[in-house]
């Protein structure tokens, strides 16, 4: 399968198709309970994760949760 092009906070990546959000992340080395996500301008709410794919052209911002006060 030809890999599919998306956007992470500004940089160019690259995945195979078919891939939901949580695969991509820990793909990219990430722990999806740890990070907040933008997916195309929206904040994505965790309970759609897993029903989310990742398509061609996707814009992702994501943000890492910092625990502490």
């Amino acid at each position: 399968m030809t890999p599919i092009t998306l956007t992470v906070n500004g940089e160019s990546k690259q995945c195979q198709p078919g891939r939901s959000l949580p695969q991509f992340l820990e793909e990219i080395g990430l722990n999806p309970r740890l990070i907040a996500v933008e997916y195309n301008g929206e904040i994505l709410h965790r309970q759609y994760w897993e029903n989310t794919q990742i398509q061609e052209g996707d814009k992702l911002e994501i943000v890492t949760i910092v625990g502490g006060g």
